[in-house]
């Protein structure tokens, strides 16, 4: 008898008493916090004690640098809560729904709206949801690896306990919920998994790594001129703060989190228009560094649908019945039950005695029905003798790229210790899968992107080579039975074959273990029950949407849509973030080197005019000097260039090739200016006009170096990257020819001879960081190119 569902009333009353399954949301960062961590920032308190400091001294101009807390803080927070928005929708397309029982219906409702004492129905694939006591079982198996590392499955009785975060192997049943929300056993592991996960990506402890040594370099520098500007200028206060805040500025890198958010988060945005749903957002990140794409045969490369091609019999003329009544007995079809069901739709009304689930690791399944004998189906080559014309016959048709099946007559019930025991050949089922249309095209890609894909399945070996070789996929066939279990061996047969039938699941993550062994950044993909183990364990997990509810839960990715198609997409996607953020690094990080140069130079020059009695030495800059420079050179090429299309491969070594590119024209830059301050500088008895004129001529010289950096940047070229710089440089020559922006901005470029030099010496600079580029070009084996081509 089957276990009775709450009533309507019932329900209501264990919501209106807080039974119900509040789950964690899937966002851990409410819009509360994203406000929050968006506004205190250590880099907004920084600049904003600078600005307070600008404002004390009156000069509201130079305090424009203000303008950076409110965009970082407001780009940052309105891309992140279209993130949050995009996730949270797709979330609720792809999350698990679990049938529930109840008196007033049965069918699938949210993991939200179930309460505690429902009761709760499962099969295979489906997600233990809440924390509950086993009430019907059908062979029923759970696996619990998930939660305690335990591969094998464990088999279910009435009165048992199943626990949130396993999911059913085999079999069915139903279980009432004994703990609900918080109290559930997987409640708080989800609710951690579930976490904004950004600082836990490659790019992002990278650029930690960055934000550390320059926090060495600024502490030392700052001090510096904090010193040398107040207590050595005799400028007076007000010039000498002015210029304290002006050296202080630049050296905060303010936009290169933001961007890197920014990267991120409008990923993930374009991924969800893909009915892309990204469970953890270094998957976007991850999946552009795979080189090795482990993808399951069925619901991946072909359509999870399946049609009945042909039945051959061996002396037995009529099947249907056997046929029928086994895909009518079965309470959860696979897409192979289900193609004979649809086929056999008239079963004789036989009274099963005994029944076996299909199990990944046995490869078939059976019903007994006493008098009317005991079936079995399932693979030929596990079912028969190897040697045998049945099994020949079976492999030959299964080397067109058909699934075939095996229908026979067990000499045993079903749920014998032993089963099948002796199997006697009645007829073989051929199915037809189609060959998903986009999938060859997909194969296509990754093998121009030298990404090796592995078919991993547990089907035929013979038949999934062919619909390999069919898409283009050539390449040695193995069967997995042959594989070899010592992991040296292991990782050498896996390199050199391309694809593998009958494995088994616990085969396919120490595939993937393998793979990973030898240095690969390995994804896979998969839609089953089967799959869940080596999805958990890649590097990158990709489950199709309408596969089983345990493998999106596992999985970094989820397409919504079943398109194996979309998968190039979210490597592109990846490729530009990673590939927009180290160009933005570097125009941020080459800001921040010369700026600390700049800094020390001044900082030791007044140092030495208190030893020595010479002319001290002012900060060549204005807060409102450094800020109009970041405007153009950084800021908004920044932004652009940030969310521009980029097809580069990623590659490694991202901290090592920002700082080899950063750190050469940095100080390059950094150099440069102080000369040709040095030599428009007219010393302590010079006029406020004559100081602005040496600081103007250090800022020309600043513009043109730091401008060759963008220009360096943003190759290799395309018409709109050369528009960018162009008009970057052009903004600058409307602002020193106008006599308006001059007046408001500080500038004299009046002096001929400065000017001239200064032009001279940024030129110069220009000359090296562009041989710096091929230098460093050749000492990192990268192959320079300075125009884009396909």
């Amino acid at each position: 008898m089957s276990a009775v569902g709450l009533s309507d009333a019932e329900v209501a009353q264990r919501v209106a008493d807080g039974k119900a399954n509040d789950v964690p949301a899937r966002a851990a960062r409410s819009v509360k916090e994203i406000v929050r961590a968006n506004v205190l920032t250590r880099i907004n308190a920084i600049l904003g004690v600078l600005l307070v400091i600008v404002l004390s001294t009156g000069s509201l101009i130079n305090g424009l640098f203000g303008i950076l807390i409110v965009a970082n803080s407001a780009i940052g927070i309105i891309q992140e809560l279209r993130a949050k928005r995009t996730l949270d929708e797709l979330a609720i397309v792809g999350q698990a729904k679990p049938v529930v029982r109840r008196q007033s219906g049965t069918g699938p409702r949210a993991p939200g709206e179930v309460v505690l004492d429902d009761v709760i129905e499962i099969g295979p694939g489906d997600q233990i949801v809440v924390d509950g006591e086993v009430l019907e079982e059908s062979n029923l198996e759970v696996d619990e690896s998930l939660l305690t590392g335990e591969a094998d499955p464990m088999a279910k009785d009435a009165g048992d306990e199943v626990k949130s975060g396993s999911f059913v192997v085999a079999g069915s049943g139903a279980y009432r919920a004994t703990k609900v929300g918080r109290e559930a056993y997987a409640a708080k592991l989800a609710e951690e998994a579930s976490k904004f996960t950004l600082v836990k990506s490659e790019l992002r402890s990278g650029i930690d790594k960055i934000l550390q040594f320059i926090t060495y370099l600024l502490v030392p520098a700052g001090l510096l001129t904090i010193y040398t500007q107040l207590f050595t200028t005799d400028a007076g206060w007000r010039e000498s703060v002015l210029r304290m805040v002006g050296a202080l500025v630049p050296m905060v890198p303010e936009g290169l989190v933001l961007m890197t958010s920014i990267a991120f988060a409008v990923g993930v945005v374009r991924l969800g228009r893909r009915q892309c749903l990204v469970q953890e957002l270094p998957a976007i990140e991850g999946l552009a560094r795979v080189d090795v794409v482990c993808a399951d045969k069925t619901g991946t490369l072909t359509e999870n649908g399946m049609r009945l091609a042909d039945l051959r019999t061996f002396g037995q003329d009529d099947c249907a019945d056997v046929l029928a009544s086994l895909a009518a007995d079965d309470d959860r079809p696979n897409a192979s039950m289900q193609a004979i069901a649809e086929a056999y739709d008239q079963p004789p009304g036989w009274t099963a005695t005994a029944s076996a689930p299909f199990k990944s690791a046995t490869k078939w399944s059976g019903t007994s029905y006493g008098d009317h004998g005991n079936w079995v189906i399932g693979a030929p080559d596990v079912l028969l003798d190897p040697s045998s014309p049945d099994a020949h016959e079976a492999e030959r048709i299964g080397a067109r790229g058909l699934r075939v099946l095996l229908l026979g007559s067990s000499d045993r019930p079903v749920d014998a210790p032993d089963a099948p025991g002796v199997v006697t050949p009645v007829a073989l089922v051929v199915l037809e899968q189609r060959v998903r249309p986009d999938a060859h095209d997909t194969l296509d890609y990754f093998a121009a992107q030298r990404v090796t894909v592995k078919v991993i399945s547990g089907d035929n070996a013979v038949s999934v080579g062919a619909v390999a070789d069919s898409l283009g996929l050539h390449g040695e066939t193995l069967d997995a039975r042959r594989l070899p279990e010592e992991p040296e061996a292991l990782a050498d047969t896996v390199d050199e074959y391309t694809t593998f039938g009958r494995v088994r699941p616990d085969q396919k993550r120490a595939m993937v273990h393998a793979l990973q062994s030898r240095g690969h950044t390995v994804a896979m993909t998969g839609d089953g029950v089967n799959d869940v183990l080596a999805l958990k364990d890649a590097d990158i997990g990709v489950a199709m949407g309408s596969g089983s509810s345990a493998s999106r839960a596992v999985a970094q990715i989820v397409l919504l849509d079943d398109k194996f198609a979309t998968l190039p997409y979210v490597v592109g996607e990846g490729r530009r973030v990673i590939g927009n953020i180290e160009r933005v690094s570097n125009l941020f990080l080459t800001k921040t080197v010369y700026s600390v140069l700049l800094a020390v130079l001044v900082g030791m020059a007044g140092l030495s005019a208190k030893v020595f009695g010479t002319d001290p030495l002012l900060f060549p800059f204005q807060p409102i000097h450094v800020t109009i420079a970041a405007w153009f050179t950084i800021g908004i090429p920044a932004f652009v260039l940030s969310l521009a299309p980029n097809r580069e491969r990623a590659h490694t070594g991202f901290v090592r090739r920002v700082m080899t590119s950063a750190l050469p024209s940095g100080l390059v830059i950094g150099i440069g200016t102080f000369t040709s301050y040095l030599l428009a500088y007219e010393g302590r008895a010079s006029t406020v006009a004559e100081q602005t004129q040496a600081s103007t001529a250090a800022l020309i010289t600043l513009l043109v170096g730091a401008l060759w950096v963008l220009a360096v940047v943003a190759r290799p070229y395309e018409w709109w990257r050369i528009g960018l710089v162009t008009v970057s440089a052009l903004a600058y020559v409307v602002i020193f020819a106008l006599p308006l922006t001059r007046k408001a901005f500080m500038l004299d470029p009046s002096n001929v001879a400065a000017t001239t030099t200064a032009l001279s010496i940024g030129l110069a600079a220009a000359a090296l960081v562009e041989i710096s580029w091929w230098v460093q070009g050749r000492l990192l084996g990268e192959p320079r190119r300075l125009w884009r081509s396909d």
